[in-house]
């Protein structure tokens, strides 16, 4: 694995999980010790982690891991946050879907729905629910809002994407943020994704957020809707062990831990 390879894959790791043990990135790298304390000397250098007694941690808002890593980390977690979010919505509804790894596989669930009017400007949800709906007599409405086309999340943002989003009134915007904290709400690490989820939440009746327990309490650099705003917070079993759960429950009008 080439050392820019090695890097990304470090700074990723860190961004899900904040404090990394050598020994974990030795097995997940399959490199050498001595080759991962070259690496975080490095990174360390780069400002990108702090290195601590027998590893690294975080420094600071960190971005988002590539989709493709997110799609695979705690699946049985998002899966359930899926099935628990799905079943609080109602037959016909409008919904807003924003691009994440959560909302991906919530689309798996929204799949077996029909009626329902979709819009998202994800590329991969908005191909995945087309697709279910191929071979079905009774099929769901699925919009792909327009706008520039970011290869790395597979979705569109920018001006046209928002003025697409304005042009519609929803009943519920299902969002997945970076992060979510009591004061700062959800939260974005990139500042088109934020406008983006900002958007769909002033466009919609009820705004529902979607986050595993790896992001209760963490925080991104930028938010884009107060929990005062949130109408229910689904997130998985996991956070009844964090400690930032609790005021989120203070702060967020209704939480479901699946």
């Amino acid at each position: 694995m080439l050392r820019e390879e090695r890097h990304l894959r470090i700074r990723s790791l860190l961004a899900t999980f904040t404090r990394l043990s050598v020994e974990r990135i030795v097995q997940d790298l399959d490199v050498s010790r001595e080759t991962v304390r070259r690496d975080l000397l490095e990174l360390e250098g780069h400002g990108a982690l702090r290195r601590v007694h027998g590893g690294a941690v975080a420094t600071g808002p960190a971005p988002e891991p590539p989709l493709a890593a997110r799609l695979v980390a705690r699946q049985k977690e998002k899966r359930a946050i899926a099935k628990a979010a799905v079943g609080l919505l109602q037959a016909g509804q409008t919904i807003f879907l924003d691009a994440g790894s959560t909302t991906s596989i919530l689309a798996d669930e929204i799949a077996t729905l029909s009626g329902m009017t979709i819009l998202t400007n994800s590329l991969a949800i908005a191909l995945k629910l087309a697709s279910a709906d191929a071979d079905r007599a009774s099929r769901n409405d699925v919009r792909l809002l327009g706008g520039q086309i970011d290869v790395k999340t597979q979705a569109t943002h920018g001006d046209s994407t928002l003025e697409d989003i304005r042009r519609y009134r929803a009943d519920v915007a299902l969002l997945s943020p970076v992060s979510l904290h009591a004061q700062h709400g959800a939260m974005s690490f990139e500042h088109h994704e934020a406008s983006v989820a900002r958007a769909m939440a002033d466009q919609s009746r009820q705004r529902m957020i979607l986050a595993d327990h790896s992001k209760i309490g963490q925080l991104s650099r930028v938010s884009y809707a107060r929990c005062a705003d949130i109408d229910v917070l689904v997130t998985d079993a996991g956070a009844r062990s964090v400690p930032a759960l609790a005021a989120l429950r203070k702060a967020c009008v209704q939480v479901r831990v699946a």
